[in-house]
């Protein structure tokens, strides 16, 4: 990665950004790069994407919420049902759009390189997200669909159209978090030196890390059913909550960080 330019100079938007990645580089063991217009350019268009991507989430969470509470005032039209699976795609449209968007900002720096990185790699799902991390998302998925699907054999007809509305939107998540996870997967590497690659390395897997963090499969069952269904399935809740918090916590305190991935993906290449 290029040394130049300092992150002092240039207008106050740029500083700003340049000193911002300045700070990533350094909690990243990376201290003797200097930030370069390239990575605070991608970093700053990435936390710009992140934050979009956690408001379409919360997005979903709201209306779910709302598409669940008709059920408790006695209404089980299917209108809500309708209403919730259209936005689902709607916000698969706009996280496709968001995720367009990243590629052809990294297109653009690309083609701003002098020259590219010899015998680059395109990292895939095992160096990105990792077979532990998958198996934890894959188990948190189970666990909710398994959630809602209990659900759906109460005879409550408000529960049974609020546990429609959960697994509506534990699939509108998964789908989201799925084209996120193929985006950080198939996108190509921007970058023209050994530094630059493991930038490019980490960034992926810390975005994929932060995927696989099921806060919205955790919230949706507890906003949906908690209160309304039969004890069991509120006491199954609380341990699908609590198992799954301590295997998330063990699994970060025991893998490696992203730095130290990104520099064994790099030396494979």
């Amino acid at each position: 990665m290029s040394r130049d330019p300092s992150p002092d100079s240039g207008p106050p938007a740029r500083t700003a950004e340049l000193r911002l990645a300045s700070e990533w580089l350094a909690q990243h063991d990376l201290p003797g790069a200097r930030p370069t217009p390239l990575l605070a350019g991608r970093l700053a268009v990435r936390r710009r994407a992140r934050l979009a991507a956690h408001v379409l989430l919360t997005v979903l969470i709201l209306a779910s919420t709302l598409a669940a509470t008709s059920a408790f005032g006695g209404v089980t039209t299917p209108r809500p049902l309708v209403a919730l699976a259209a936005l689902v795609a709607g916000l698969l449209l706009a996280q496709s759009l968001l995720d367009r968007w990243v590629r052809r900002v990294d297109r653009r720096a690309g083609a701003t390189l002098s020259r590219r990185a010899a015998h680059l790699i395109q990292p895939g799902w095992r160096a990105v997200l990792g077979r532990p991390f998958a198996v934890f998302a894959a188990a948190t998925f189970a666990g909710g669909m398994a959630l809602a699907g209990s659900a759906l054999a109460v005879p409550d007809p408000a529960v049974r159209q609020s546990a429609v509305v959960l697994l509506i939107g534990l699939l509108g998540v998964t789908a989201v978090i799925a084209l996120r996870l193929r985006h950080l997967i198939r996108h190509p590497v921007v970058a023209e030196d050994a530094e630059s690659l493991t930038a490019d390395v980490i960034m992926r897997v810390e975005d994929a890390r932060d995927l696989t963090v099921p806060s919205v499969q955790w919230s949706l069952p507890v906003l949906m059913l908690f209160g309304i269904a039969p004890g069991w399935w509120s006491a199954a809740s609380v341990a699908y909550l609590l198992s799954a918090l301590a295997a998330g916590i063990v699994l970060h305190a025991r893998t490696p960080p992203s730095a130290t991935v990104a520099r064994r993906v790099v030396a494979l290449r």
